[in-house]
């Protein structure tokens, strides 16, 4: 299998992320160049989805015959659950989102999740980590692997770059780069591998020096 890079573009092969635990795979999907990650336990196989984007036939057949145990909505905006409700009434996986956020998602939402909860991945574990200024429920996902760096799966509340869009409310911005500097940066390492719901991966330690030049920016 090729080195992960995590360039990818909708149309093109999917990468694959090994570790030693988690398998983590990255597909791009529908005219937003939205990215979905399919995670798989390494000793258990059960898979769970986050963000069922779109082309419901692409995740399909990424997801195969191992079964779906959940898909995680990352949160309410449209690009990011075009493919859900296709998803789940092929595999019968559980939806999980924010609960901040569920009311804005079509398809009704199993679990509610906050700030602090955990979900499962077999015997692997995502901490769910509430980000508020994108949407009001966005959430980031934390895989911590104890055998190597941080994985960090962000949707639209972190990029290469600088936070997500936050159309210009001045307060929405404040808060979101607020909880990104204190939840995120301040909490994890540079190491830590960042997974963006569009677009190419990064570094904590790649942006951290730019968070400074992104609250003086505004955006």
């Amino acid at each position: 299998m090729p080195e992960y890079h995590g360039n990818v573009k909708v149309g093109g092969a999917a990468q694959t992320h090994e570790l030693a635990h988690l398998m983590i795979t990255k597909v791009a999907v529908g005219p937003m160049d939205n990215n979905a990650y399919l995670l798989r336990c390494r000793q258990t196989d059960e898979q769970v989805l986050i963000d069922a984007a779109n082309e419901a036939d692409t995740l399909l057949r990424l997801i195969g015959d191992g079964g779906l145990a959940r898909v995680i909505t990352t949160h309410r905006h449209q690009d990011h659950w075009e493919a859900l409700a296709a998803v789940v009434a092929r595999t019968g996986a559980t939806t999980v989102a924010g609960r901040h956020d569920a009311e804005g998602i079509p398809v009704p939402t199993d679990q509610l999740v906050d700030d602090g909860d955990h979900i499962a991945v077999g015997q692997c574990s995502l901490r769910v980590i509430h980000l508020v200024g994108h949407t009001p429920g966005s959430i980031a996902l934390l895989y911590d692997d104890p055998d190597g760096a941080p994985h960090l799966f962000t949707g639209d509340s972190l990029f290469p770059g600088g936070v997500g869009n936050t159309q210009g409310d001045a307060e929405r911005f404040t808060s979101l780069l607020n909880d990104v500097e204190t939840k995120l940066f301040a909490d994890l390492p540079d190491e830590t591998w960042v997974y963006p719901g569009h677009g190419s991966d990064t570094t904590l330690g790649t942006d951290r020096p730019n968070l400074p030049e992104w609250r003086k920016r505004g955006w």
